[in-house]
């Protein structure tokens, strides 16, 4: 790779960090061809970009994004695929998902709305963070929670008039 192929790409992958907070580091090395297929498949199902990267590609570029990606530069050793997503657990489920046949792909690292997080033992963390979607169901149900209650008493008074 020439110089100017490497600074075109480091560009490339610096647009692509600029304005996103769900970007997670793994390793699918190891993967037979079937597997890495069915997990880029379910990564485009799912919203997710999934690019194998160069890890010195990636570092700089992170260097020169204007978010702070902290420590995660510091995970860049070995094959390194970066995940995009707009929604913070997509990718982390999906990785769960296939980590029942095998035990990659492995979590490295993820940034997830200007939080840090690194190790693959934080996987199930992940799994659990919930979308913006999510909150907002429980916030409406709960707003909703003492409405239906008060109808319900109106309701069940009404009938034990009628009844009388």
């Amino acid at each position: 790779m020439t110089r100017e192929e490497k600074s075109i790409a480091i560009e490339d992958l610096t647009a692509q960090l600029a304005g996103v907070n769900v970007v997670y580091l793994a390793d699918i090395s190891g993967l037979d061809a079937d597997t890495t297929s069915n997990l880029r498949r379910a990564c485009f199902k799912a919203g997710i970009k999934l690019e194998v990267v160069k890890n010195t590609l990636l570092a700089k570029a992170m260097e020169s994004s204007e978010a702070n990606f902290g420590e995660l530069p510091t995970v860049l050793k070995g094959n390194t695929s970066i995940m995009i997503a707009d929604t913070a657990n997509a990718p982390a489920k999906i990785i769960k998902e296939f980590r029942k046949k095998g035990d990659k792909p492995l979590l490295k690292g993820a940034y997830i709305n200007e939080e840090i997080y690194i190790g693959d033992n934080l996987l199930d963390s992940l799994v659990s963070i919930k979308s913006k979607e999510e909150v907002i169901g429980e916030i409406i149900g709960l707003l909703q929670s003492p409405a239906q209650r008060i109808i319900s008493a109106l309701q069940n008074q009404n009938k034990e008039e009628a009844a009388e």
